[in-house]
């Protein structure tokens, strides 16, 4: 571990800007012509609207479910079967479901303004019997939330087991009835939501405290009718999230629409009232629960059925089945037991949709399992610890997969509660307790074991009919020209220094200093398309993500690095900063100098370094051919280019580059504009060293992967692919192997691209001197050689000149 690397002790890189007052959360963005929207919510739980009356005053500044037009209802649906989708509408239609449904948006300068008006707002509602408990909802007769479900009921799940076979063995049974309390998950930050509407770009943007802008993203076309490139989501500083965060909000389904009907930005931020009754609810449990034990604390099986509240609506994106689903996978645990039958329900109530909150239903399955243990211990006469240990999964039974298939792939559990029970010193509390405390206060002491599950793969949410793929993350890593590291990530922080870690992660890998990474993230339009972050997956996964593209960056470092040193790509390696090699070291701040073209009059960047000016001739040799006469010109660090020698080529060049390439930035699809002249980025082949054949192979194979890097630059810059063949020509270096004729070869190729266009030129690449090879091929050149498009079978890279000068390459 470096001072600075994976796992060491560093000042947080975000905390400078925290600490002086530099965030930027959505409360603060303020646009231009931006106004402030307050929501009538319901005071009711279940009603029907019969009509809502708007003073004729603020009819433009009101709007109710009939003005969203064409705007469709959140969505989140299981692929389980038997589950039942409910239609949450951005907008109370028909009736509401649980206090604190919208009903109307209301517009104003202020919030205050807006809350003015939303009070001045009459609704007519038709109260009806409100369903609030779960086990009640599920009664016959019951008040149905969703009338045409015929009951309260999303999803009735079963992991069946044969718990009859060891009824009549086990010594111990014992029953509970366990319940949890809804919560409130209280993040230091509440929602916000400031949306735009671009109409330059006819871009819907919209900033939200979000941990999955992405998933926001995609929820957001859905609702609205628009294509993903229609939709850019902003999450800035986020101040928490805990699950909270991790939903689609009908709020930022209205004040995307409402920003596209009125033209101007629009705002709404969550104060603690709307958190506490409308929104933020999690972790209401039922279980009925029977264990079945040997005489000796050994679990037989494990009985339970188990009921969540899943409140009035299914939340967009894991649904109302998440919750219900963990139950009945994880609830065994890290204990080993032969037997499990486990019943789930989600139901619906009329209470606010229960969203996902740190460690999805853990906490229960948790206090359920380890209260059942006790229960199995006092009935044997044990010790809870001990009856723990004889059911941990014991270390040699490593790696291990439970009752549901939870693979546990390491871990000593018993030692670990060996030592959390010599450490607190057991005996002696036991002591204490049997003596009393002298004031009468009574001493308690509990045992709990668990194991998080995280970073949830794509086939743990497929199995639960999540319709979201979570087990995949990307991550874009690029040196920028200063030798500093850019990575691009899709998930976001709420608190958890991404930031600092990811910069740590990268560290590792090519040794550049954490204070010159900079993280985007948070930003759809930047960042590469990801599930977001929640389940303690982000340094699994966007971690694993960011070594991967480290990785790939040090494999593209090391041919410059190797370039520069003249040595094989194989003798350098990335470290410290550093490509190392044994005749030394180049720092990745001066590859960087190398690699970016210094686009200086007159002269050009070589991908080693900056040789001599091109027009500043070392030493020509002339080459008649039958299309006209080429000249090899060697610079003193051994580049040869290969040009017409034609005195009107460079005039003619600039012409052209300045009338074909004038809007385009100076590097473009692998493109370069050398003073006048455009040519292969990563085509400059230096031929310094032994063996020419094996330096003009590395040095293509980086053109390759420079023309292809830049290709994608080109598109996403919006520019057409036919740029990537530029100049109207062809520059076309080729594979050379140890075939005799390998070079001459070369030189048809570059020959014939010369000809193509006037004022071009190729880049050839060999020994100290003008080989006789080289000079006996080119001699040898006739039309028909030179006519050539291609080297058959021996083209790494080739861009061929076609009516619409598309590029064709072929890998060799």
């Amino acid at each position: 571990m470096s001072e600075t690397g994976v796992g060491a002790r560093v000042p947080r890189k975000e905390d400078d800007r925290f600490l002086r007052g530099r965030g930027q959360y959505v409360a603060d963005i303020k646009l231009a012509g931006m106004k402030d929207v307050a929501f009538l919510r319901s005071p009711l739980a279940h009603a029907r609207i019969r009509a809502v009356q708007v003073p004729e005053k603020w009819r433009g500044a009101v709007f109710t479910a009939e003005d969203l037009t064409g705007v469709r209802p959140i969505r989140a649906v299981s692929a389980l079967p038997g589950f039942k989708p409910s239609e949450q509408p951005p907008l109370a239609t028909g009736k509401v479901r649980h206090v604190g449904e919208l009903v109307a948006i209301c517009v104003a300068r202020t919030r205050a303004e807006a809350e003015d008006i939303a009070a001045e707002v009459e609704v007519d509602f038709e109260e009806l019997p409100a369903v609030v408990d779960m086990l009640e909802a599920r009664a016959p007769g019951a008040p149905l939330v969703h009338e045409d479900w015929g009951d309260n009921v999303f999803l009735e799940t079963l992991v069946d087991g044969d718990v009859d076979s060891v009824k009549d063995r086990a010594a111990i049974k014992v029953s509970r009835e366990i319940r949890t309390a809804r919560q409130c998950m209280m993040p230091i930050e509440g929602r916000g939501v400031v949306a735009a509407w671009d109409s330059r770009r006819e871009q819907l943007v919209v900033h939200s405290a979000a941990q999955m802008p992405h998933v926001t993203r995609t929820g957001l076309t859905e609702c609205l009718g628009l294509d993903h490139g229609q939709v850019r989501v902003i999450a800035p500083d986020v101040g928490g999230g805990f699950g909270y965060k991790g939903i689609l909000l009908p709020e930022e389904v209205c004040l995307s629409w409402l920003t596209m009907h009125l033209g101007h930005p629009v705002r709404w931020i969550e104060d603690r009232r709307e958190h506490l009754s409308a929104t933020a609810n999690c972790r209401e449990h039922h279980y009925l629960i029977t264990a079945y034990a040997e005489a000796d604390g050994r679990l037989l099986a494990i009985d339970a059925e188990a009921t969540v509240d899943s409140g009035a609506y299914s939340i967009y994106p894991f649904t109302a089945g998440l919750e219900a689903a963990q139950i009945g996978s994880i609830l065994p645990g890290p204990y080993d037991f032969p037997v499990y039958r486990c019943r789930t329900w989600s139901v619906a109530s009329n209470k606010p949709p229960i969203m996902p909150y740190r460690g999805v239903a853990r906490t229960g399955v948790c206090f359920a399992m380890e209260l059942m243990l006790d229960a199995v211990a006092r009935e044997a006469g044990l010790e809870p610890h001990e009856v723990r240990l004889k059911n941990l999964v014991p270390p040699e039974a490593m790696p291990f997969d439970n009752i549901t298939g939870k693979h546990f792939d390491s871990g000593d559990y018993p030692e670990c509660l060996r030592r959390a029970v010599a450490a607190i010193d057991l005996a002696a509390v036991r002591e204490r307790q049997a003596r009393g405390a002298p004031d009468g206060r009574l001493v308690g002491v509990g045992f709990a074991v668990y194991c998080e599950q995280a970073a949830h793969g794509t086939s743990v949410y497929a199995a639960w009919g999540i319709p979201m793929v979570p087990g995949h993350e990307q991550a874009s890593a690029r040196i920028t020209p200063d030798g500093g590291l850019e990575l691009r990530v899709g998930v976001h922080s709420h608190g958890q220094g991404l930031e600092t870690t990811l910069a740590q992660v990268a560290h590792e890998v090519l040794g550049i200093d954490i204070d010159k990474v900079k993280l985007v993230l948070g930003d759809t339009e930047y960042t590469p398309y990801s599930t977001g972050t929640w389940g303690s997956r982000c340094m699994v996964m966007a971690g694993g993500a960011v070594v991967a593209a480290c990785r790939e960056l040090a494999e593209r470092l090391a041919k410059i690095g190797a370039h520069l040193l003249q040595v094989p790509v194989a003798a350098v390696t990335v470290q410290d900063g550093k490509g190392q090699g044994a005749s030394g070291s180049v720092g990745i701040a001066e590859r960087q100098t190398a690699a970016y073209p210094a686009l200086s009059p007159g002269g050009w960047n070589l991908i080693g370094r900056t040789p001599a000016p091109l027009f500043d001739r070392q030493q020509d040799f002339f080459y008649d051919v039958p299309r006209g006469r080429l000249k090899l010109r060697r610079f003193e660090d051994g580049l040869f280019v290969l040009l017409r020698d034609d005195d009107d080529a460079v005039a003619v060049a600039e012409e052209q580059v300045a009338r074909q390439h004038a809007d385009l930035p100076q590097r473009h699809g692998g493109v370069v504009l050398v003073g006048a002249h455009a040519v292969l980025a990563g085509a400059h082949v230096g031929a310094a060293g032994e063996d020419g054949v094996a330096e003009l192979e590395r040095a293509v194979g980086v053109a390759a992967d420079a023309v292809d890097d830049g290709a994608a630059e080109l598109v996403a810059a919006g520019h057409d692919r036919e740029y990537v063949a530029p100049h109207r020509g062809v520059h076309a270096p080729a594979v050379v192997d140890d075939d005799d004729a390998a070079l001459g070869d070369v030189v048809d190729v570059v020959a014939d691209a010369l000809a193509l266009v006037p004022g071009g030129h190729g880049l050839v690449a060999d020994r100290e001197g003008p080989p006789a090879e080289l000079e006996a091929a080119v001699d040898g050149l006739d039309a028909e050689e030179i006519r050539r498009a291609q080297v058959a079978d021996r083209s790494v890279l080739f861009l061929r000149r076609t009516d619409q000068y598309r590029r064709a390459a072929k890998r060799h």
